[in-house]
């Protein structure tokens, strides 16, 4: 007999999910504050729970994640690839996410 099947999952990140965590001690205890799935074609604002997070965490193994954020009055972009960590500075905040079927940054 085949022993089950379990996801894959990190900080409290269960997989196929891209999470917030608002504080590095929520990072630590592995508390995601909000988590996002859904292969989008546009981004989605984010809810309270994740916005203006401090790190953020894509679990999926084969999607990348794009993550708006502000700094100093202006918008930037970044690209979370799969499995990948990103922080921001208190100076940043995230604002919203679309998870592409693409793989690479």
């Amino acid at each position: 007999m085949a022993p089950s099947a379990s996801a894959d999952s990190c900080n409290g990140c269960n997989h196929p999910r891209v999470c917030f965590y608002q504080t590095q001690p929520d990072w630590t205890i592995g508390m995601a504050d909000a988590a996002y799935q859904d292969v989008t074609a546009s981004y989605q604002t984010l809810s309270s729970r994740a916005r203006g997070a401090d790190r953020v965490y894509n679990s999926r193994n084969d999607d990348r994640a794009m993550l708006r954020f502000t700094n100093g009055g202006s918008t930037y972009y970044k690209c979370l690839p799969p499995n990948g960590t990103i922080q921001f500075s208190s100076a940043s905040t995230v604002t919203g996410i679309r998870i592409d079927t693409a793989s690479a940054c």
